[in-house]
């Protein structure tokens, strides 16, 4: 598996704003652009941070590739909903592009409850010679204008402006848990844990419910939500998963209300495998479509699984990303850490999938050779240049130099979110509050 990754950059930097270690730095979100030449993070503290890819020099032609801080805003503050006495955390759950129309950027950023549309835009000249106003701007004595200029346009410092176009309230009595962009570049979803709404881009006020599975009664509640996606290509497709492992396709053609899905992807149940864990460590903690639209790809506590949209009975194929754990699942249990929500991505050629494990590992899994490699996500290794050295973690028996052991894993560094460039092969990983990005070695196609 030619996975020969190194660092190009490592944008924490000391005496930075996001480069400090409060609660509030963590990172919740990791999102490239549809081009790849932006990325931007989310943390608790309600921030977004957006990095630039630096243009290839003459003089330094292996700098393509870095990536360095472009914009920083505070995209949403913590509220507090008096009627429900419920306290409204600014942390960002996640952040979507939009696909880009001009030659501003957009994007959607969501906390629990509040959605909000952002423009980016960049000014590098200013206009002068206003009629009526001063150079501060101020209006001049009208008595004073005896002629009149044309204002020209100067060239200034580059500027970045960031202003919020759109905010989509009031929508989700539960906590939102994921947006979904549609293909057809006018609407999105938004899915909390008993609903998804469906938003038209130009409409903040209202929108439409198409998935509710509130029973009359609270006491009755069996099941609920996590996420939802739209196809890449049908803008009438789209996918949610359950509490339970399932996964339900629906089409909006059919009916207006959704609850009816079209198909369900479940995997059948080994009574001899059951325990107390066993809806815990099956419930999908990230759903994604492939890039052809051909699968879908979900992640639950201990695995990947592939699944074809033509076979509902199981997955095609499944990979584990730490089955060590199944016989730790009791203390997982009693730390929380069984609740850790992995995230992972998929290579723009649909042929690798990379997930994220304990003590800022990461796995990569190659579909056509079946191999897999574990790489850490370290300051050792994010040195620029420095070539990332596979990992192994060790259950029993004999031990290698580079071996670690299962019982020294450290849970409290986890790398829950990361991104894959949409045409290179370029990895973002958030490790708690720091963002490593990693290039390929020699910039080809995984094999």
């Amino acid at each position: 598996m030619g996975l020969s990754f190194f660092s190009k950059h490592l944008p924490i930097q000391e005496g930075q704003p996001w480069a400090s270690k409060t609660p509030a730095d963590i990172i919740s979100t990791v999102e490239f652009n549809h081009t790849g030449e932006l990325l931007a993070t989310g943390d608790k503290g309600g921030r977004v941070v957006i990095f630039q890819r630096e243009p290839e020099s003459k003089n330094a032609p292996h700098s393509q590739g870095e990536y360095d801080v472009y914009s920083t805003f505070q995209s949403h503050e913590p509220e507090f909903d008096y009627l429900k006495s419920l306290e409204i955390e600014e942390k960002i759950n996640k952040i979507k592009w939009l696909p880009q129309q001009n030659a501003a950027h957009s994007l959607l950023s969501t906390n629990d409850k509040t959605i909000k549309l952002w423009k980016i835009t960049e000014r590098d000249k200013r206009p002068e010679g206003y009629n009526l106003k001063d150079e501060e701007g101020k209006l001049k004595d009208l008595s004073t204008v005896t002629s009149l200029q044309v204002p020209v346009l100067k060239p200034m410092d580059l500027m970045v402006e960031v202003s919020p176009r759109r905010i989509f309230a009031n929508g989700h009595t539960y906590h939102i848990n994921s947006i979904s962009v549609n293909s057809d570049c006018e609407t999105y979803m938004s899915a909390d844990d008993l609903r998804i709404n469906l938003w038209h881009l130009a409409i903040t006020d209202r929108s439409f419910n198409i998935v509710d599975i509130k029973p009359a009664n609270m006491e009755d509640l069996t099941v609920f939500f996590f996420l939802s996606e739209f196809h890449p290509h049908h803008c009438n497709l789209f996918v949610y998963s359950s509490s339970k492992g399932s996964l339900r396709l629906c089409d909006m053609r059919a009916a207006a209300l959704c609850d009816k899905h079209s198909k369900l992807f479940e995997e059948p149940e080994f009574f001899f495998f059951c325990s107390f864990f066993s809806e815990i460590i099956s419930s999908v903690s990230d759903v994604k479509f492939s890039h052809s639209g051909r699968y879908m790809l979900t992640r639950d506590y201990l695995t990947v699984k592939v699944w074809d949209l033509n076979m509902e009975a199981r997955p095609i194929e499944t990979y584990q990303v730490h089955d060590f754990f199944f016989f730790k699942l009791c203390s997982l249990y009693e730390n929380d850490c069984i609740f850790d929500k992995f995230e992972f991505f998929f290579f723009w050629s649909d042929s690798v999938i990379m997930t994220g494990a304990y003590n800022n590992f990461f796995r990569m899994f190659d579909r056509n050779t079946k191999r897999d490699v574990t790489l850490e996500a370290s300051r050792e290794s994010s040195k620029p240049r420095a070539v990332l050295k596979p990992r192994r973690v060790c259950v029993g028996g004999k031990r290698r130099r580079d071996d670690i052991s299962v019982d020294s894993l450290d849970f409290t560094k986890k790398i829950l979110h990361t991104a894959w460039h949409p045409a290179e092969n370029i990895i973002a990983i958030a490790a708690t509050n720091n963002l490593y990005i990693f290039q390929d070695k020699v910039n080809s196609d995984m094999h």
